[in-house]
């Protein structure tokens, strides 16, 4: 359903946009997770630190793709909140046929280049073919997962957050019965596990397509539509190249600082990765705020109504703070039994490292929802270089200060360089802000 986010409640409208948000994100983390946990429990802590190895640079493929998007769609909130339909289309078109390109690109250069960089990551030599035949499945799936995006920024960006969740949360439970047929009951190997993914993924993509096409006429785009319009295309690589590139340098980061935790031990590997999914799912409904905001600023930006984004920058920025009491409480409560969901109870010394991160990094989770909310604000204007200098500080000193720390402190080390990073970042972009706020 289209939404125009520049009338009405703006608690109202940032709860109900981002709150499908959350879902459909965490939908998607489950299709990692479920692969983490059944492999892990029914394969073993081998297998769970090769999907450990390969998630960063799947996350790289993943973030990079839908920074692309998350530009695209930044231009179509603008072009509807001025109510501009025909932009919308057009840009929506220039989207999709830069995205056949791309995404091939993308397939192609990750096939020849999994074998090497896993090596040049120090991944031991007993999980590096294992590691290798996962990521180039996943790689495959690129195209899938670029037009799922694309599709669903484009319903984002008219206020339709709920679509994409109802066919990703299908899709996701699809993917977690298929696992659990064919690795934990049939017992095929970890290469099920990434073409189950993958089949999910282009599931949830032609049912987000067929749904426009059956219910939403603005964004129906006919043969002859799919064109690329050069001055749009400028716009939507301007905006989402520096976007993709933000939101790639998170995940280079944790490439580089999983460069740091392989020479620890296997051990530490498959609780490093454990925690990582935990961590991804504390920081999604920070993030999916963060985005509700960028839509929000985005429409009332294209109105012209500085006021109103104001007001609602305030609000999500008070979301962020409710929600990080939630589950600061919840990790402190749950870390151990989380733990025990990768591992099981035998496997100690992995659940006691996982669990010792957690308590650190769960007072810490407030420092991401500042940084993601003061993020999507200046994406909604279209400040992105901004949201890129911040995230290459964060991002800089986290891995500068994982080498330093972990020697002496193990796995928990990440957590207090993850603290450095976020603190310095908002040291640098408050500021900012509130210069942007004086010019209005």
């Amino acid at each position: 359903m289209v939404k125009d986010m520049t009338e009405g409640s703006i608690p109202r409208h940032l709860i109900f946009y981002a709150v499908p948000l959350i879902l459909g994100n965490l939908f998607q983390l489950t299709y990692n997770a479920v692969d983490s946990i059944i492999v892990g429990r029914f394969i073993g802590k081998e297998a769970l630190a090769a999907v450990g190895t390969a998630s960063p640079v799947m996350n790289i493929i993943i973030l990079g793709i839908s920074g692309i998007c998350i530009g695209a769609s930044v231009l179509m909130s603008g072009f509807f909140g001025a109510r501009e339909e025909e932009m919308v289309r057009k840009e929506m078109a220039t989207t999709a046929v830069f995205g056949v390109y791309f995404s091939l690109i993308v397939v192609a250069l990750g096939i020849l280049i999994t074998r090497p960089l896993l090596k040049a990551l120090y991944v031991p030599e007993e999980i590096l073919d294992t590691s290798s035949s996962y990521l180039r499945i996943i790689f495959l799936g690129a195209p899938f997962t670029f037009f799922y995006n694309a599709v669903s920024s484009a319903l984002k960006s008219v206020g339709d957050s709920k679509t994409p969740l109802k066919f990703l949360a299908f899709c996701s439970v699809l993917n977690g019965a298929l696992d659990v047929i064919f690795i934990g009951l049939l017992g095929f190997g970890i290469t099920c596990s990434a073409v189950t993914t993958v089949v999910a993924e282009a599931l949830s993509a032609v049912l987000c397509i067929a749904y426009v096409y059956r219910r939403i006429p603005l964004l129906q785009l006919k043969p002859g539509e799919f064109k690329v319009d050069r001055g749009l295309l400028r716009q939507t690589l301007q905006y989402g190249s520096v976007t993709a590139l933000q939101q790639s340098c998170q995940p280079i980061g944790k490439l580089l600082i999983q460069g740091a935790v392989n020479p620890m031990g296997v051990d530490v590997m498959a609780a490093f990765n454990a925690v990582n999914k935990i961590d991804a799912y504390a920081f999604t409904p920070e993030q999916s705020i963060a985005n509700a905001i960028t839509t929000f600023v985005a429409q009332n930006e294209g109105a012209g109504k500085k006021e109103r984004i104001k007001k609602g920058f305030g609000t999500g920025m008070a979301l962020e703070f409710c929600y990080w009491i939630l589950i600061c409480g919840a990790i402190l409560a749950l870390r151990g039994p989380l733990m025990r969901l990768f591992v099981g109870s035998e496997a100690g010394e992995i659940v006691a490292l996982g669990s010792g991160y957690l308590g650190i990094m769960a007072l810490f989770y407030i420092l991401p929802g500042f940084t993601n909310g003061v993020q999507g604000y200046f994406r909604g204007r279209k400040y992105m270089k901004m949201t890129l200098l911040g995230t290459l500080i964060q991002t800089s000193l986290r891995v500068i200060f994982v080498y330093l720390l972990t020697p002496g402190m193990g796995l928990n080390g990440v957590a207090f360089a993850c603290a450095i990073g976020w603190i310095v970042m908002l040291l640098v972009e408050l500021p900012y802000y509130f210069h942007v706020q004086s010019r209005d």
